[in-house]
């Protein structure tokens, strides 16, 4: 079952202002309980559990930022 517009705005509102910080800490909190790696290994760390977030995330953020398909064609009327 595919979201609805309004649903997907929804949804996208609170992954980036309540899970993804969450995620963020959490994160943090994981690699902190390791022994500091050689820096280009952290840096991968950091990288791909920077991108890795939006890759379950990519339905709900497809086409958040456009107009919504369902409402109104002309923006005057």
């Amino acid at each position: 079952m595919a979201l609805s517009y309004k649903a997907r705005r929804r949804w996208s509102l609170f992954m980036l202002l309540v899970a993804l910080p969450v995620y963020i800490v959490l994160m943090v909190f994981v690699i902190s309980l390791f022994d500091r790696p050689p820096f280009w290994v952290e840096l991968l760390i950091y990288v791909g559990s920077g991108v890795i977030w939006a890759f379950p995330l990519k339905a709900v953020f497809k086409g958040v930022g456009q107009a919504d398909p369902d409402g109104p064609q002309d923006p005057l009327a």
